[in-house]
Parts: C-alpha cells; sequence; structure tokens
C-alpha cells in the first residue's frame, strides 16, 4: 500500500517505509559476482616435480641465482639447503672474514661451516628468493634441498612414482592468515631463528672456554646474522599484524 492516508492515524505510527531497490544492470551484476568470486577464491598455488631415485634417494633438478643448474638430494629433515664448494665457486660466492659459520655435525666431528644466502632457489615452476644455505662438501652430489626452502611449501612426496608436490603455504591474508601465512607458519618462522641463536650462543659459550678465538669471532658473525634475520621478522610480523604470542 503506498497511501497512507487511506491507513487508520493510529497505527501510521508503526509504518515503516521501503524505498524500492534498483534494478542492477547486466554489468553491475556482473561485477559483483566476480568479487564474490575473487573473495571466495582462497586456492594456493601447486607445483608438481619430477624426481629422479638414485639407490634409497631421490634427487630434483634445481636452479641456482637463475643460472647455475644441479641435482640436489631432497631432504624435508634438514634445516638447510647445503651447496658444495664447488656450486659455491661457479656461484662467484666469496667467503671472508666477515662470513657467518653455524655448527654443522659430520659423521665424525661438529664443524663451522660458512651460511650464505642465495638470491633464488627454483625447482620447476615453484621459486623461492633469498635462500640461507651451507657450503658444505657431500660425497657423490653437489648439494641437498633442505627447508630453508621447502619449509615455503607443504611438500608431499610420491616415492612410487619418483614425484613431490609443493603446496604454497601462501594464501589470501586474512585476520587468521596475516601476510597470506597461516599461524603454524609464522611460529616455525620464530622458533627457527629463536632456536639457532640459543644453540649459537651455547657454542659461543663452549669456544670462550676453550680459549678458541678465532671460532668465537665465526659465531659472533652468526649471531648478528641470526639477530638480524629475526628482527627483519619482526618488522614483517608486525607490518601484517601478527599476534605477538605467535611470536615467541
Amino acid at each position: 500500500m503506498d497511501d497512507l492516508s487511506k491507513i487508520p492515524e493510529k497505527y501510521r505510527e508503526n509504518i515503516e517505509t521501503l524505498t524500492p531497490q534498483k534494478e542492477q544492470t547486466p554489468e553491475v551484476k556482473q561485477k559483483s559476482k566476480q568479487t564474490q568470486q575473487d573473495v571466495s577464491k582462497v586456492e594456493s598455488k601447486v607445483f608438481e616435480v619430477n624426481l629422479l631415485r638414485r639407490h634409497e634417494l631421490l634427487l630434483t633438478e634445481v636452479i641456482l641465482n637463475g643460472r647455475v643448474k644441479q641435482y640436489f638430494i631432497v631432504d624435508t629433515g634438514a634445516s638447510f639447503t647445503l651447496i658444495s664448494w664447488t656450486v659455491a665457486r661457479e656461484l662467484g660466492i666469496t667467503i671472508d672474514e666477515n662470513t657467518p659459520f653455524i655448527k654443522a655435525v659430520s659423521a665424525s666431528d661438529v664443524i663451522l661451516t660458512p651460511l650464505v644466502t642465495l638470491n633464488s632457489i627454483r625447482v620447476g615452476e615453484a621459486e623461492v628468493e633469498n635462500v640461507e644455505a651451507l657450503i658444505h662438501t657431500m660425497p657423490n652430489y653437489q648439494g641437498l634441498l633442505g627447508n630453508s626452502f621447502l619449509n615455503k611449501f607443504r611438500v608431499t612426496i610420491d616415492s612410487l612414482n619418483a614425484k613431490m608436490t609443493l603446496t604454497s603455504l601462501k594464501g589470501d591474508p586474512s585476520p587468521e592468515r596475516p601476510g597470506g601465512y597461516s599461524k603454524d607458519y609464522w611460529i616455525g618462522q620464530f622458533r627457527f631463528y629463536h632456536r639457532n641463536l640459543d644453540e649459537l650462543r651455547r657454542l659461543k659459550a663452549r669456544y670462550e672456554a676453550a680459549g678458541s678465538y678465532s671460532e668465537v669471532k665465526r659465531i659472533n658473525n652468526a649471531i648478528r646474522y641470526f639477530e638480524n634475520q629475526l628482527s627483519e621478522l619482526e618488522r614483517k610480523a608486525s607490518f601484517v599484524g601478527v599476534p605477538r604470542h605467535w611470536r615467541e
């Protein structure tokens, strides 16, 4: 009923006047539909990679810094990617007194190993920039693909068919996924740096007690490196709104 004069006066105060909605044009409807699709689309990128089997090992082709191609062992249990000294020289990496060294365990001893940052590693179509790697020669192989690359993905290995699926952990940003990453991802990143710093400080105290001052200097460089990395992670986390209790 559009004519209020036909409604008894005592009921008029309870009347709510409704304004008819305008009919949306086809263009507006299409745009609205597209926006809804974009909002609901939270798919992560998925990359399938062929592997090579060498006895009990699985290897994958990697491209380092966009130009050096090698086959690396895939090791989801290794904290860092490893490259051989041969590969380091091919990449033009220089080790000097300011290079951080961290502990690596060999078959017979604990040794200090140079830590470098590669510009990029590409595996199939999956690429990660600024990847930390240790320089450590491995018998028979030129490197190992570890979690400094793999922890950016959910990794599924099909040993039977020699395939690896890398699903990017980064999705659309939301209050539950600041910066596009989940709570588990952020906690894992902070724990990685805190764990390494704790271990380096213990190692420094051990070398100081033994009077091994050249090793102490190398450890100090590593501590500064990880402190800087942790500081940068804190900056990024603050910028995207990562809760404080995810950073401990």
